[in-house]
């Protein structure tokens, strides 16, 4: 792998182009804000004037954008594709991947969605976990490029099951903090010591280690600088009922869910880590 396109340098895709460059490779850099690509530049990134020019300098193109509908507007923007393999890397609708692996076609590219567990350190140290959907063929003509940011990248299907994969691990990280945090609740109104209630907890079949990676941002209500929003959070629960709702599986309980966390539509607590939804949670008067 000679040369990668990164669209989209937010807090994932600066640290994915980082880590590209540690790995000496080439990064052309774009972000609708060019402020955004500043930092990458200094690193020794290109920065990406004209979106159509992309294919035609660069071997992949890997998009790590909010969602759906602006993978699908800027990869419109690169014009023809030139066999060149579009990579995105956010977290999509199954429908909305697979409709972007037709436009692609059309652009006379290759596709391949490949959504990603993990965040910024992750990222960094090419950690994360990448869930591939697409043609085997495609899958190994990229396998270099992804070990780069995997230790283990895994295709898991055609186009659309890499999404799904995506979205049934956001959702968990939605239900598992949402459990907790209503655990944590109960117990303190009941007087339970807190560690008490971990130790008991810890040693069980019950616990998850996104339990302690939050408890304390939770008690102290310490929500800064987040490596994922809690508007992400909603805007990927909200996508994953979509599916559940296409696929006629019973989702009434994550609707509640849902519903709470869109009280945090337009506050602060947004934008802050998605642990927040521990403010949703308190006892209403």
């Amino acid at each position: 792998m000679k040369s990668v396109a990164v669209l989209g340098t937010g807090l994932l895709g600066e640290a994915i182009a980082q880590r590209c460059l540690s790995q000496g490779i080439s990064v052309h850099a774009w972000n609708r804000t060019r402020e955004r690509v500043q930092p990458l530049l200094a690193l020794g990134a290109k920065e990406i004037g004209d979106l159509s020019e992309v294919s035609s300098t660069c071997d992949a193109i890997i998009t790590v954008l909010r969602d759906g509908p602006v993978t699908t507007t800027v990869v419109a923007e690169l014009g023809s594709l030139h066999n060149t393999t579009v990579i995105p890397m956010g977290t999509m609708g199954v429908s909305e991947s697979q409709a972007l692996a037709t436009q692609v076609l059309r652009q006379n590219g290759s596709y391949l969605e490949a959504p990603v567990l993990g965040s910024k350190p992750q990222a960094l140290s090419g950690s994360l976990l990448v869930m591939a959907g697409g043609d085997a063929d495609v899958f190994e003509q990229q396998l270099d490029l992804l070990r780069h940011l995997s230790q283990q990248p895994k295709l898991v299907g055609p186009v659309g099951s890499g999404a799904a994969t995506k979205l049934a691990l956001n959702q968990l990280i939605a239900s598992l903090t949402h459990s907790f945090s209503l655990s944590l609740r109960l117990i303190q109104q009941a007087g339970v010591p807190v560690e008490t209630f971990m130790e008991i907890l810890r040693p069980s079949a019950l616990y998850a280690p996104t339990f302690d990676k939050k408890l304390e941002r939770m008690l102290q209500g310490h929500y800064e600088d987040p490596n994922f929003s809690t508007a992400l959070l909603r805007k990927d629960l909200e996508l994953f009922l979509q599916e559940t709702s296409a696929a006629g599986v019973q989702d009434l309980g994550l609707q509640g869910l849902a519903q709470l966390l869109n009280q945090a539509n337009g506050t602060q607590l947004d934008d802050q880590d998605y642990c927040a939804l521990h403010e949703l949670t308190q006892a209403t008067t």
